[in-house]
């Protein structure tokens, strides 16, 4: 049997550079493609000592590059029928489904560059975080196995698809796009080959086909996904109905729900108004557990160019507050923490008002240096008696002191000026409160009669390992 050799690549090819070769095995040889990252050097006395199995091992079975593998074919390549494939390690997949996304074809005739092909081809559909693969040659012929590890997969959103539903969607998908089983990679080149499908899907039904996907995040639980979005769909929303009347009622939401009238219909777009405009109206009034579903458009012309879309939203129960109990903190006493929150026990737990005192917990730490400071509020929702109360775990993280005021882009008298009006010290208690207020009032007054001439500010907090935060302004 000959040694396994390891290699990593970013491209579609393998590149020869990046062989790694490990120790010789008496059972079997083999690749390990991880697709996404560059191999790691190995240390000098490891490579020294791995001097004489490389040559062993590169003399056996070498990975050819490009040129090489043409001047292979050129030449002859040895090969020899292959007589099996067997994978293992997934548990997504059966090793029939990972075997036919190889290419390899069993009786048919393979070279080594053939079974390196095969294992790139693998590393990036993207569906495996690594690949290995090892052969044996036998009387009937060539038997190879693939050992994968499965990647992390992620939902799939589709955006604009007023013309079906996601169940049929998903069915198209299925139907024609070998290894989707419901999920799909963070990143490979299975997701253009989803593209496409749902692409041709489309031009079937007499509809625009060009589909393009982009891992993002969820509106409402910031979940990644894979979203899918059909570049060139020529349909507005006409108008947008909610079938609750607290949503109906509210003289708020139906002025902002013209932002989509007319304009392209996308279910990110419905929800980020949803997140936006009528979830704080629910809070508002104690539908603290509020929900929508999925926006369903309904076409409203022959030319099919318009569709109304009505959202359906479970208000659920009106919670009464129970109060509030925080773990971990010690620079702030509980009772001001719980005084932060503007809500007596038994009243309406407010939403809004529970997460505007969240924000003030948070800020009420920066003020004081604790500028990576951690709120997890956790909810606990007593059904039977309507009652909400909070457990809120908090992380102080460190407290930072004032270091160094950066500055750049002024003439010597205008830093002069804002060296003059900085009002936090070196060394003193970072006060994140006093640093806003510089850069929304004290720039302003520190210029008064002076004629400065920017733009913009950039500017930026450098933490520094010593506990010590760097204030930095670039003047534009």
């Amino acid at each position: 049997m000959m040694s396994p050799s390891t290699f990593s690549s970013r491209a579609a090819v393998a590149r020869p550079s990046k062989i790694r070769p490990r120790r010789p095995s008496q059972e079997a040889q083999g690749l390990n493609v991880a697709p996404g990252s560059l191999a790691r050097p190995l240390g000098l006395g490891l490579r020294v000592a791995l001097a004489a199995v490389f040559f062993l091992a590169s003399s056996l079975f070498a990975v050819p590059s490009a040129r090489a593998i043409s001047a292979a074919a050129q030449s002859g390549e040895a090969s020899a029928k292959l007589a099996s494939i067997e994978v293992t390690g997934s548990k997504r997949f059966t090793s029939a489904e990972v075997a036919a996304a190889t290419g390899l074809k069993i009786g048919s005739r393979v070279t080594r560059a053939d079974l390196q092909q095969a294992a790139n081809a693998l590393a990036e559909l993207g569906p495996f975080s690594n690949v290995q693969y090892r052969f044996a040659s036998e009387a009937a012929g060539v038997m190879v196995q693939f050992q994968v590890a499965d990647a992390p997969a992620v939902p799939v959103f589709f955006d604009n698809f007023p013309w079906f539903t996601d169940d049929e969607l998903d069915a198209a998908l299925k139907k024609a796009t070998p290894l989707f089983d419901g999920a799909a990679p963070q990143h490979g080149t299975l997701l253009d080959s989803m593209a496409n499908s749902l692409g041709l899907f489309l031009v079937a039904h007499g509809l625009p086909g060009n589909v393009s996907h982009v891992l993002t995040q969820r509106v409402f639980d910031n979940q990644m996904v894979q979203e899918f979005k059909v570049d060139n769909a020529i349909v507005d929303v006409s108008s947008v109905t909610f079938t609750d009347p607290l949503a109906q009622n509210d003289r708020g939401i139906h002025t902002r729900v013209s932002d989509l009238i007319g304009r392209p219909y996308s279910r990110t777009a419905i929800e980020l108004f949803e997140l936006e405009q009528v979830r704080p109206v629910y809070l508002s009034h104690a539908y603290v557990h509020v929900k929508f579903d999925p926006p369903k458009p309904q076409f409203t012309g022959s030319d099919r160019s318009r569709v109304a879309v009505t959202v359906a939203i479970d208000p659920g129960p009106l919670y009464l507050w129970g109060g509030v109990t925080w773990t971990g903190a010690s620079a702030i006493s509980t009772s001001d923490l719980t005084a932060m929150i503007k809500l007596a026990p038994g009243n309406p737990a407010n939403g809004m008002a529970i997460e505007k005192g969240w924000d003030a917990a948070q800020d009420a730490f920066a003020n004081l240096g604790y500028l990576d400071a951690k709120l997890t509020p956790t909810p606990h929702y007593d059904d039977a008696a309507k009652r909400l109360t909070y457990t809120v775990a908090i992380d102080e993280g460190p407290q930072f002191r004032m270091g160094k005021l950066v500055l750049s882009g002024l003439s010597e008298e205008g830093e002069r000026r804002i060296r003059g009006a900085w009002k936090i010290a070196p060394g003193q208690l970072f006060d994140r409160a006093t640093y806003q207020e510089f850069l929304s009032h004290g720039i302003a007054k520190a210029f008064q009669g002076f004629p400065a001439h920017y733009n913009k500010i950039g500017r930026y907090l450098e933490k520094n390992k010593d506990g010590t935060v760097d204030v930095m302004m670039d003047f534009e």
